[in-house]
């Protein structure tokens, strides 16, 4: 990030402070103010009295530098409630508005930009949280993820996009960052190069994205970004908000025609422009001691004797004061940060088996299987758009599910969405949840539709199918019946669900009956 531009944007926080104000003295409503600040970074929660504040980091990178800021600012600000998000970014709840104004000022010289974190800018870029450490990954997309960051940064006070782009890049076949079905996505091959997938996205008439440029080099990945932006702009839907992301170009264009104006407004950048970058790649010098570590939650590095330690926060709820605790631990571990997933949760990274051990005991009150490490979005209960209380669901179901000691893997990791906006991804899981509303002869209740058989990874993308709609009430009741059923088999959802699609089928629709 650049000073003169940082300098530049800081010049913008006093009108910030002076609408904030005038939005929490009720000169200003709701829908006015979320069509300002969200250009900021931060909305008002539902109610309107209190506000969230989105951290943005290139890649869920949190170094040592930048964990000593969320620290003194959880302590000073006294805020009692932190999200991770699926966008890898911290979100900051329960502000006041004071607060809030001077929050952000501090974050922006931390280095941690919450301009354009939402409104219709250039999101957080996201990368695999392992790149660099993962075995078998086909190179590191960190750097290239944060220039990229940097770049966009440029066009949010230059270019009016109809609405967001989001924008990620994988590292391997795994592909969490879901980086073919985003607004645009680079996914890394082993020869050193980026293929280009455009124009995918979730939510309302979701689609999957489309492969505009095979082969780029890294050190051009900005003219693909400059390209998708000004095909964006060119044909892009400024009149109606509900078809203005970029997959509604496949339709408008239809999808050989979008991949034509791509490719022609690529050409003409790559043309005309100078956008070439370099890079400082992300040294691990650090040696492994001697030992070795076996923990479900522990991954090894492709750095021998060095370990990669998940941590999942329930809902991505992480307790505030859990911040603090690792900075104490990782003060004096070489080469150790955070980087946050694009699930909710982290990996403390370049760990060697002692300090391993020690962040395993820090974290023991995260997900303990792959059920507990569903996804889900703050819900109903803080979002204004909010239709069903997600986190609410989530707490309820895994509540219910430990009382019957599944083993590990007997249910999926699931996704639970608040409202059609599908924040928590429910698009992409085995089992997706998005909040609704359904009659009942008593009248309407809080429900939640179920999505079944989305998957994320390269070349098996698939986008959930929406099924029938089950009374959030009855929906532990609903997941505890699928774990018994799959563990009178002695299986595991993932195996079970091959042979068995009719059986869930039937399940849920006795709970929509």
């Amino acid at each position: 990030m650049k000073e003169i531009q940082l300098q530049e944007w800081k010049q913008d926080l006093a009108e910030f402070r002076d609408i904030t104000m005038k939005f929490h003295n009720g000169e200003i409503t709701v829908p006015e103010y979320k069509g300002f600040s969200g250009g900021f970074g931060s909305y008002a929660q539902r109610g309107g009295k209190k506000h969230m504040l989105r951290l943005r980091m290139a890649g869920g990178r949190i170094t040592k530098e930048r964990l000593d800021f969320i620290v003194k600012a959880i302590e000073k600000y006294k805020i009692d409630l932190v999200k991770l998000t699926t966008c890898q970014s911290v979100q900051f709840h329960n502000l006041e508005a004071e607060d809030l104004c001077e929050l952000m000022e501090q974050a922006w010289d931390a280095g941690m930009i919450s301009r354009g974190g939402g409104g219709d800018f250039p999101r957080n870029v996201m990368a695999s949280p392992l790149s660099g450490v993962q075995e078998k990954e086909c190179f590191d997309v960190l750097p290239y993820a944060e220039a990229m960051g940097n770049y966009l940064m440029s066009f949010i006070k230059t270019v009016k996009l109809p609405r967001k782009l989001k924008v990620g890049f994988s590292n391997s076949l795994e592909n969490v960052t879901h980086v073919t079905f985003r607004d645009l996505g680079f996914v890394a091959k082993p020869e050193g190069t980026f293929d280009v997938y455009a124009a995918g996205g979730l939510g309302n008439r979701p689609a999957l994205g489309v492969k505009v440029a095979e082969d780029v080099a890294p050190e051009k990945i900005c003219y693909c970004a400059k390209a998708m932006i000004n095909t964006f702009v060119k044909y892009g839907n400024y009149e109606n908000r509900g078809r203005a992301r970029t997959r509604f170009m496949q339709e408008t264009l239809g999808t050989e025609g979008f991949v034509q104006a791509y490719r022609e407004e690529l050409s003409r950048v790559l043309e005309e422009e100078k956008l070439d970058i370099t890079v400082d790649r992300i040294q691990i010098d650090k040696t492994g001691a001697v030992g070795e570590i076996r923990n479900s939650r522990v991954k090894p590095q492709r750095q021998q004797g060095l370990y990669s330690v998940f941590y999942q926060p329930i809902g991505g709820v992480i307790t505030p004061s859990k911040f603090g605790e690792l900075q104490a631990a990782m003060k004096d571990m070489q080469d150790v940060e955070i980087r946050l997933t694009p699930e909710e949760g982290m990996y403390i990274i370049n760990c060697n088996a002692q300090e391993a051990e020690k962040i395993l005991g820090i974290t023991e009150d995260g997900a303990q299987n792959l059920f507990e490490s569903s996804v889900a979005c703050v819900g109903r209960a803080i979002c204004q758009v909010g239709v069903g209380d997600s986190q609410e669901m989530l707490k309820k179901c895994v509540e219910a599910v430990r009382k019957e000691g599944f083993a590990d893997g007997v249910l999926p990791k699931m996704h639970f969405s608040g409202c059609p906006s599908s924040c928590s991804a429910h698009q992409t899981g085995s089992i997706g949840f998005r909040g609704a509303i359904r009659q009942s002869p008593e009248g309407p209740k809080p429900a939640f539709a179920v999505f079944a058989g989305g998957c994320a990874l390269r070349g098996q993308e698939v986008i959930a199918e929406t099924g029938k709609t089950i009374l959030a009430e009855e929906i532990p009741t609903f997941i505890v019946e699928l774990g018994k059923m799959i563990e009178e088999e002695n299986s595991v959802y993932e195996d079970w669900i091959k042979d068995n699609r009719d059986k869930l089928d039937e399940l849920i629709e006795k709970y929509t009956e």
